[in-house]
């Protein structure tokens, strides 16, 4: 059984980033759907149109690597391998923080969207260094928990995408207000699911 979790995981993660990918560098990528659903106007439409990409393509890196960091094969054959993807993977969504909160501030939803983009942004900064500074301890489970709270956060755009897709499209809500609730049960849920992980070592 956690072998069929951690191969799940990891499978869900590589389709996302083909789905992420696919959506917003080949079908739409001048983010014109994306950016006609906005209810306020962009101060500088080419900036956040810059920003937003910048911030994508590092969250498709953390997600790349951070599914390669949780095969245990990688990490017990190829230890140097493992170093270089955890540092690129830190690196990627340090680089983030500020893209990150850049778009927040033009959250789909206003001011209580932009909260719940903020705090996720800094959740997924702090689990991330804290990861990276156990490991240097050498204090590998610490390390392991923080680093599975980190990479769920990683999947908070697909959780996003899911909530949306339920309340807008099945359940017929307003596009901004199954926005502004996705937007925080994303990083709620996925902390959550990433304690359950933890809690039954299936990621060990």
């Amino acid at each position: 059984m956690k072998k069929i979790i951690k191969i799940s995981i990891v499978f869900i993660s590589i389709m996302w980033v083909f789905h992420t990918f696919s959506k917003n560098f080949l079908v739409d990528p001048a983010f014109e759907t994306f950016i006609s659903r906005k209810d306020q106007i962009l101060t500088n439409e080419s900036l956040w149109v810059f920003m937003i990409r910048i911030h994508i393509s590092l969250a498709i890196v953390s997600l790349i690597t951070g599914s390669l960091g949780f095969i245990k094969a990688i990490r017990v054959k190829s230890i140097n391998f493992h170093r270089w993807n955890g540092r690129i993977y830190v690196l990627s969504i340090v680089l983030n923080f500020i893209p990150g909160v850049y778009v927040s501030l033009f959250a789909t939803g206003g001011w209580f969207s932009t909260i719940g983009f903020l705090i996720l942004n800094t959740l997924w900064l702090v689990t991330t260094i804290l990861s990276y500074l156990y490991i240097k301890r050498r204090k590998m489970i610490l390390h392991s928990q923080w680093m599975i709270r980190s990479f769920f956060l990683s999947l908070a755009n697909m959780t996003i995408y899911i909530i949306v897709a339920i309340t807008h499209n099945l359940l017929n809500f307003p596009y901004e207000n199954s926005y502004m609730v996705a937007v925080w049960l994303c990083w709620i849920i996925n902390l959550l699911f990433a304690e359950l992980i933890i809690r039954k070592k299936v990621l060990s």
